[in-house]
């Protein structure tokens, strides 16, 4: 790499596997404000070409239909991803000995007309998963995710999804419009982009306006927990039906950062109380380890509702869990 970061290695300590991929600078060699706000302070690319996982930010919030501020999740996350290391010392993933990875900085969306803008999204991420590039993608509002999926299944076929969330985001519409937040998973299912009988939606919860608010989505076949099905308890049993359910095909992790409780996660959007804790979000990640993930994305981070850092660094974290989880990573 031609990154002063990515290619200062005589000042790293040496990768248990001997990486000669790029690595994440050590903060006892070069000091977390020093250099470029890329994400884990990677090297940035301007293509996903040769990559074989590449974070990339969605800094879009036209779709919101409450407080707006998630175009700056990126940046946020970015910034608070500096305190993330190399290894997973939980798991023992080593994903920077294991895989390619770089920042390709943000889709060019256009904040004044949502279609265009997913038109944007959809068109950048079509030439990610061509290149064979497994995409981490830092939202954003959740409207980022349909034309994401749009891409990702013209490549892989109907997916599976592993969807975190407060909310079913099934909606069919709101002010007259079909394209915003609340509604691109109904969009997938009419484009065929989800495979539902592998759909799971986890840590659901809210008022409604509906009395039977999950019927959409039992209806189409997915599995709703709900999260008075979460509190108190460990996911880790979830998550070995899950894996179970999701089977050697592929998948794709959506986590909408209110499907924890916003008690540690205030800085986003539309908040719901009650909601998991990120204990259970890493159980959640990392029980995905050894399904076929084609993709992933973390959004609804709005960091200007959290003065603390505290969301986006979450975010930053689970996100890195998930590359800790993609296939081919070590351990």
């Amino acid at each position: 790499s031609s990154s002063l970061l990515g290619a200062s290695t005589g000042h790293m300590s040496p990768c248990r596997w001997g990486s000669q991929f790029n690595v994440p600078p050590s903060a006892l060699s070069v000091a977390r404000p020093v250099g470029i706000c890329s994400m884990m302070k990677l090297p940035v690319q301007a293509s996903a070409e040769g990559l074989d996982a590449a974070f990339v930010g969605v800094p879009l919030d036209t779709g919101t239909s409450n407080r707006p501020g998630a175009r700056f999740g990126p940046r946020q996350i970015r910034a608070e991803s500096g305190m993330v290391r190399r290894y997973n010392a939980s798991t023992g993933a080593a994903p920077f000995d294991s895989l390619r990875v770089a920042d390709i900085g943000d889709v060019n969306v256009n904040l004044y007309n949502l279609p265009d803008s997913c038109r944007l999204i959809r068109e950048s991420y079509q030439k990610i998963v061509a290149s064979g590039c497994v995409p981490l993608s830092l939202g954003g509002d959740h409207t980022i995710t349909y034309p994401i999926l749009q891409a990702v299944a013209e490549k892989h076929g109907a997916v599976g999804l592993v969807h975190v969330d407060a909310h079913t985001d099934t909606g069919d519409r709101a002010l007259g419009e079909k394209i915003y937040h609340g509604t691109p998973f109904r969009r997938c299912v009419e484009e065929g982009l989800l495979d539902c009988s592998r759909v799971v939606q986890i840590g659901i919860r809210g008022s409604s306006y509906d009395p039977d608010p999950y019927k959409y989505c039992r209806d189409q076949g997915f599995r709703v927990v709900l999260v008075e099905e979460c509190w108190g308890k460990s996911l880790v049993p979830l998550m070995g039906e899950v894996r179970k359910q999701m089977g050697d095909k592929p998948v794709y992790i959506t986590f909408d950062i209110d499907g924890v409780d916003p008690a540690y996660a205030p800085g986003t959007g539309t908040p719901e109380i009650a909601g998991l804790t990120p204990a259970q979000a890493l159980e959640i990640i990392r029980g995905c380890k050894g399904l076929n993930i084609v993709g992933c994305d973390l959004v609804e981070v709005a960091p200007m509702y959290d003065v603390s850092g505290n969301t986006a660094l979450l975010g930053a974290n689970l996100l890195f869990e998930m590359l800790c989880v993609l296939p081919r990573v070590k351990t």
